[in-house]
C-alpha cells in the first residue's frame, strides 16, 4: 500500500491584544484615520531566527459583550466597514530575521464617507515554508497513513476612519469583587458606550485605605469597546500586597484614553466600597 501523508494548515487568527504574535512586532498596534491624514505606515520586524513570510489583507472582525472576536463577512446593525475605503501595499512580505519593512495603509474614496466611525481590520497571515515542514518523512512501513498539523499564525490590528464631529460618553458600571480563599480577588464591571465613537484606553486600579493611603493593585492597557457596541463585559484581577485588605477601604477604578505625552481627562471613573 502507498505511504499517505496529509498536511492540514490550521490558521488561528488573534486580534491584538499586544503588538506581537508568534516572531512578528507591529508597531503601532492600531490605525487612525482623522482629519485631512490620507496615509499611514506600520513598523513590522521579524523578531524570530528563521526568515518569515507574511500576507496581509483587510478582513472584518465583531467584538462580543464579553471582549472576544471573530470574523464577519457582514455588517452588524450600526456597523460600517472601513475595507472598501483602504488600500494596502505591499499585501505581502518576506523578512530575515532582525529585518524590518515599512507597509503603507492608504485612505481613498473619501468623497463617499459619510459622517460615523468605521472599521475594519489588518490581517497579517503567517506563510509556512511547505516546502521544509511539508516534506514526507521516509517510513519503511508503506501501509500507514501520517497527518501532520501545522499551525498558521495570523494577528490583526484595527484600522479606523472617522468623520464628522466626535460624540463619546463611557461609564463604568455594575461593578462587584469577588473574594476567595486561596485566589486573587477579581474585579468585575461593565463598560457602557453611547456615542459615535469607540473607546479605546487604560484601565487602573487604585487601592484607597481608610486613612487614606492610595496603592495601584491592577492596570490593563489597551481596552476597547468597539462600535455599534453598547457595552463591554471585563473582569480582571488584583494584586494581593501588604497592608491591603479587600474587605475595608474602598477601589478607584479610572478608564483613561491613551495619548502620546500628554495627560488626558478619565474617560469614565467610578470608586467601589468595600466591606
Amino acid at each position: 500500500m502507498r505511504h499517505i501523508y496529509y498536511l492540514i494548515f490550521v490558521t488561528i487568527l488573534s486580534p491584538l491584544l499586544s503588538t506581537a504574535q508568534g516572531n512578528l512586532l507591529i508597531t503601532p498596534m492600531r490605525v487612525v484615520f482623522e482629519g485631512q491624514k490620507k496615509v499611514q505606515e506600520l513598523n513590522l520586524a521579524n523578531t524570530g531566527i528563521d526568515t518569515a513570510r507574511y500576507l496581509i489583507s483587510l478582513i472584518e472582525i465583531r467584538m462580543n459583550s464579553n471582549g472576544t472576536f471573530e470574523r464577519i463577512s457582514e455588517p452588524d446593525s450600526g456597523q460600517l466597514f472601513a475595507s472598501k475605503f483602504l488600500r494596502l501595499f505591499p499585501r505581502n512580505v518576506t523578512l530575515a530575521p532582525g529585518e524590518a519593512q515599512l507597509v503603507k495603509v492608504q485612505l481613498t474614496k473619501t468623497g463617499q464617507l459619510q459622517d460615523g466611525e468605521y472599521r475594519s481590520h489588518i490581517y497579517f497571515r503567517a506563510v509556512p515554508d511547505v516546502n521544509t515542514q511539508g516534506e514526507v518523512p521516509r517510513n519503511k512501513d508503506t501501509s500507514t497513513i501520517s497527518v501532520k498539523l501545522i499551525a498558521v499564525f495570523g494577528i490583526s490590528i484595527p484600522v479606523i476612519i472617522r468623520v464628522g464631529p466626535p460624540a463619546l460618553n463611557v461609564s463604568l458600571t455594575d461593578i462587584s469583587l469577588e473574594t476567595k480563599e486561596n485566589a486573587p480577588p477579581r474585579l468585575k464591571m461593565i463598560l457602557r458606550r453611547t456615542g459615535n465613537h469607540s473607546s479605546y484606553g487604560d484601565i487602573n486600579i487604585d487601592y484607597v485605605s481608610e486613612k487614606g493611603k492610595v496603592t495601584t493593585v491592577a492596570t490593563v492597557r489597551g481596552l476597547a469597546v468597539y462600535t455599534p457596541n453598547p457595552y463591554r463585559q471585563f473582569d480582571m484581577e488584583l494584586e494581593k500586597k501588604p497592608g491591603i485588605n479587600y474587605h475595608h477601604g474602598k477601589l478607584r477604578i479610572t478608564y483613561t484614553a491613551q495619548s502620546k505625552g500628554t495627560v488626558s481627562d478619565p474617560l469614565a471613573e467610578t470608586e467601589l466600597q468595600l466591606h
